[in-house]
């Protein structure tokens, strides 16, 4: 029986331990400040796409923490400064090749920085961590826009909902269900036509998403409308995803009802408002901007790995 031993091998353990140490002196050379928040809270995020695990405790309902957000963005209300944190997150229903139930993040904030230049920072670090093992070309930058327009061939900013079901029926990928919103037709063609024909060996950077997919992310008031979010692909695999991040504490508690609504329409459990998040917004959060590298993908690829079952070295069912 061989159920007892670990995934991984001792060499990826090895690098593992290795990048951790190279991101902890990153952020140290950086004057981030390294922070410890809880996994456990009464709250949690409502949005749709994300679902939580739940324990109880003295009658009380908790959720593990599916990003340490919440907390960090109520530190940095308080007045922490620039911090960061590499934790252990969880969330149900993520399983595949790139996803494992719990995984590592590290998820850093930078007062008084523009989320154009926290996308000039996330690339820095992570060539860092992957300049012995995967040497990385010139950088490439594409709106959302810019990235449907050149691998989909139109634009998701004015596609109609026609428009979309045709182009999925063009590249002949079968639907589990007839309708989907117009978020979630965008979703598939992202993951299922764009992601696939990014550029490889580089960093690709997307970014000013539609506003209807800002998350917590700010939305620009001018004539383009667009969520200022951005992720970074590389080899198509989605790494990171970072904001200018949302100040507003009126909208972000009418974001999370809007999104709780959905979750009803979708016989999906609401979720409460976390409070303290508001509390913390109405007091002030600095301009800032925050970003949030899955740790495990970055070793997939450090490690030339092709499943993020390799790199951990216990998954859930050894667990």
């Amino acid at each position: 029986m061989s159920h007892w031993k670990p995934n991984t091998t001792l060499e990826t353990l090895k690098c593992r331990a290795k990048l951790l140490a190279i991101a902890r002196q990153f952020f140290h050379d950086n004057n981030y400040l390294e922070v410890d928040t809880p996994s456990l809270s009464q709250s949690t995020t409502p949005d749709p796409n994300i679902e939580s695990f739940v324990t109880e405790f003295n009658n009380t309902r908790y959720f593990l923490h599916t990003s340490p957000e919440f907390s960090m963005k109520r530190l940095l209300a308080a007045g922490s400064g620039a911090i960061y944190q590499i934790c252990k997150v969880f969330r149900q229903g993520e399983a595949g090749r790139n996803h494992n139930p719990e995984f590592t993040l590290i998820e850093w904030y930078q007062p008084g920085m523009h989320y154009r230049a926290l996308i000039e920072q996330v690339d820095k670090l992570v060539r860092l961590l992957l300049k012995d093992n995967l040497p990385l070309n010139e950088t490439v930058l594409l709106t959302y826009r810019q990235a449907f327009e050149q691998f989909a061939g139109f634009n998701p900013l004015t596609a109609s909902t026609e428009q979309l079901q045709t182009i999925l029926s063009e590249n002949k990928i079968q639907l589990q269900q007839q309708t989907l919103t117009q978020n979630a037709y965008l979703d598939l063609i992202m993951s299922i036509i764009v992601q696939p024909n990014l550029p490889k060996d580089k960093p690709v950077f997307i970014y000013d998403y539609p506003a209807s997919q800002a998350a917590l992310a700010n939305i620009r008031k001018d004539k383009t409308h667009v969520a200022e979010r951005f992720e970074l692909f590389i080899n198509g695999i989605e790494l990171a995803n970072g904001y200018q991040e949302l100040l507003d504490a009126r909208e972000q508690q009418q974001r999370f009802e809007n999104e709780n609504k959905q979750r009803l329409a979708a016989g999906q459990q609401t979720i409460p408002t976390d409070a303290h998040l508001i509390a913390a917004l109405q007091q002030g959060l600095p301009m800032v901007s925050g970003v949030a590298l899955g740790f495990e993908r970055i070793l997939m690829l450090a490690t030339d790995k092709n499943s993020i079952w390799d790199v951990i070295a216990f998954t859930a069912d050894k667990a």
